[in-house]
């Protein structure tokens, strides 16, 4: 892999980027792209980004050979330099060109949403997996899988990976055969433009709740809103469930760039100026089957005939409407019914909806349910499944971000929890103690039992040895995740369906 200064010039300029070069040579061409410092840099082009990016960390770069600089400002040194208006627009654009442009090979499917993208992404995958085998990359928040070897999956450390990572590995995807590639989109991936200049074949909104809002993160819910809609402006085909917040924002942010036949809504039941309805059939502890109906013209164009019904493997009825936007996608792409039919029948996510059978500790569920709208829809499920039953739930809050699932976290468990267990998730650079003392805080004592278990290990052992028969035990919004973010690092941490099956055969064998 290979960057000529001179087409990084004419790049910069195009998106109107560039303030001003200091290159002299511009047939220079780069073979290592970085913004690490501590990495080799020999022959290599370095950019300076981040709020908190020192000098000090371009004088390393430099002693590890980097042979030209990019950045919003000038330092005092010996080698070249590019000067922009935004490093880490530079960092995207130039990120693609040093690996070859990757995504002109690839058909690309995004996903955004508060809730759902990793189970839509999965349930996309699954089903393409069927159709074109050995073809099919993902990116999601739990897996990265860029070719059909099993070296080629790994687990992911960020929904949307920086932009030279994510182009680094669309450039594994293509070498490796892979032609279609399902993947989130997060909002913080716009916010810090880690996939600014990338086009999308089809992109998909799935929903929008007051999330990630917070001194790290959105300040705002219209900025929020605003970084979730750009993935409809930046996509051919729009998919959009009718039912989301704010849609006629998201409808508008489409038209910007697609015409009406390139804009699928789908909703559940009636609802009027949509193309796709879906109506529950069956919801149970083992599947939900629904109905898929074509309401528009062209949803029938799209469709090989008006009415399908599906089985759904994962449990749990707010899960159809992910596969709606799945099914949707997969039938764009021209997959025929039968191959969706199959997939969506065996689809399986990890840490969502993930069920454990006891002897005679309850039933369990692990889900990644990490904010009040995925947690309502959860524990809803749930009370109308086991109206009888006590619904225990261990949860807690990430520290340094998301500031707003807190007050969250207390208003659901105070709607729909019997008792709860307040322990750690991903602190960060926050005290643990602190995070649960504001979950805590906004309960009602009079209708949640609560207490705190700092150790989450602890914390699931003594829910799960407190409950008999009918109890219902959620482990909540931590999901497969098999790290704890505490101070800076990534602390090993078994994952919650591990550590349940671990306490499980240790008190019933």
């Amino acid at each position: 892999m290979s960057l000529k200064i001179k087409n990084a010039l004419e790049i910069l300029k195009e998106h109107d980027l560039l303030v001003s070069s200091s290159v002299t040579n511009e047939n220079l061409e780069v073979t290592k792209i970085s913004y690490n410092s501590k990495d080799d840099q020999t022959n290599g082009i370095f950019f300076c980004k981040g709020n908190g990016f020192k000098g000090e960390y371009l004088d390393q770069a430099i002693k590890n050979g980097a042979a030209i600089y990019v950045s919003e400002q000038e330092y005092s040194t010996d080698i070249d330099r590019l000067i922009v208006k935004d490093a880490s627009k530079a960092l995207s654009l130039l990120s693609a060109e040093f690996y070859g442009n990757p995504q002109n090979d690839l058909f690309i499917v995004a996903f955004t949403g508060t809730k759902g993208k990793t189970t839509t992404s999965y349930f996309l995958y699954d089903i393409l997996k069927r159709a074109y085998p050995k073809q099919v990359g993902l990116f999601s928040t739990v897996d990265r899988i860029v070719g059909p070897k099993p070296e080629d999956e790994f687990k992911s450390d960020l929904t949307t990976p920086e932009s030279m990572e994510l182009f680094h590995d669309m450039r594994t995807c293509v070498d490796n055969g892979i032609k279609y590639l399902v993947m989130e989109v997060s909002s913080q991936a716009y916010k810090k433009n880690r996939v600014y200049g990338l086009k999308f074949d089809i992109g998909g909104f799935l929903n929008i709740t007051p999330d990630h809002i917070g001194p790290n993160e959105h300040p705002t819910y219209a900025d929020y809103l605003n970084c979730k809609k750009q993935l409809m402006i930046n996509s051919k085909v729009n998919i959009i469930n009718r039912q989301t917040n704010d849609y006629d924002t998201v409808y508008a942010a489409a038209k910007q760039t697609s015409d009406d036949k390139d804009i699928y809504r789908f909703a559940k039941n009636e609802v009027s100026d949509t193309d796709f309805s879906i109506r529950s059939k069956e919801s149970t502890l083992n599947d939900s089957v629904f109905t898929f109906t074509a309401v528009s013209d062209k949803a029938e164009d799209l469709q090989e005939q008006s009415e399908y019904t599906y089985q759904l493997g994962l449990v749990g009825d707010f899960n159809e409407l992910n596969a709606a936007a799945a099914i949707v996608a997969a039938k764009k792409i021209g997959v025929k019914n039968e191959i969706i039919a199959e997939s969506l029948k065996s689809a399986f996510v990890p840490g969502r909806m993930e069920h454990i059978n006891t002897k005679s500790h309850g039933t369990i569920f692990v889900d990644y349910a990490h904010n009040y709208a995925s947690m309502n829809a959860l524990l809803s499920f749930l009370r109308r499944e086991y109206p009888n039953s006590k619904i225990k739930v261990v949860v807690g809050s990430p520290g340094d971000k998301g500031v707003s699932r807190r007050a969250g976290f207390a208003k659901v468990l105070t709607e729909l929890a019997d008792s709860a267990i307040l322990t750690t998730d991903d602190p960060g650079f926050e005290d643990p103690a602190d995070i649960c003392r504001q979950i805590d805080s906004g309960i009602d004592h009079t209708k949640v039992e609560v207490k705190t278990v700092l150790d989450r290990p602890t914390a699931i052992r003594e829910m799960i040895e407190s409950s008999r028969g009918d109890d219902i035990v959620v482990l909540a919004a931590k999901g497969n995740d098999a790290y704890q973010k505490t101070k800076g690092k990534d602390v090993p941490y078994p994952s919650d369906p591990v550590v349940a099956k671990k306490i499980l055969k240790d008190i019933e064998g």
